[in-house]
């Protein structure tokens, strides 16, 4: 038996660390705990995860690393699929027509709803709420020199054009070309 003395040290062999398991084929090493750090858990020590859909949301286990791309619901405001050429002619057309119905609410929202999903669309319904926003001021002088009387004649030019021109946009537009408004201050680029 050893004895120990408060003053000496213990005469005996110190203890050897606790064998470390081989991983397994083909598997990477674990990495070497901290000092002080707890041991790792033994193989098996946690329940399998769930099956999708019985439980836990799928895609909600297990947790991504640290720095792994994270995948999230696309949001409602994505650009969408590109469009292909008939519905650009065809949403194209409808920016043309929609602004002599109801002014630059429908060119605006085929801006807004289809901005980056086709060329076409994208120009030709800027350029008919540009066209669209100059007939709100061809309106607007119209009315304000309708005192004068010369304003009645500005108003039935401007709603002239812009029957003539959005009938001329939607026609270009229909066969694929991009089409320019005469007259036009393009607020939008």
């Amino acid at each position: 038996m050893s004895s120990t003395t408060p003053d000496g040290p213990e005469d005996t062999a110190p203890v050897p660390p606790a064998p470390t398991p081989a991983p397994e084929f083909g598997a990477p090493p674990a990495p070497p705990a901290p000092q002080g750090a707890y041991p790792p858990a033994p193989q098996g020590a946690y329940p399998p995860p769930p099956a999708p859909g019985y439980g836990a949301p799928q895609g909600a286990y297990p947790p991504q690393p640290y720095g792994a791309p994270q995948a999230y619901p696309q949001s409602a405001y994505a650009v969408g699929p590109p469009l292909s050429d008939s519905d650009q002619r065809l949403w194209s057309v409808l920016s043309h027509i929609g602004g002599v119905f109801v002014s630059f609410l429908v060119p605006l929202i085929v801006w807004l709803v289809f901005k980056g999903r086709g060329a076409l669309v994208e120009d030709q319904s800027k350029e008919a709420l540009n066209f669209q926003i100059s007939l709100i001021i061809a309106y607007a002088v119209g009315g304000v020199l309708s005192i004068v009387g010369i304003g009645l004649l500005i108003l039935a030019a401007a709603w002239i054009c812009s029957i003539v021109f959005a009938i001329m946009g939607a026609v270009a537009t229909g066969r694929g070309e991009f089409y320019r408004y005469p007259l036009t201050i393009r607020f939008i680029h």
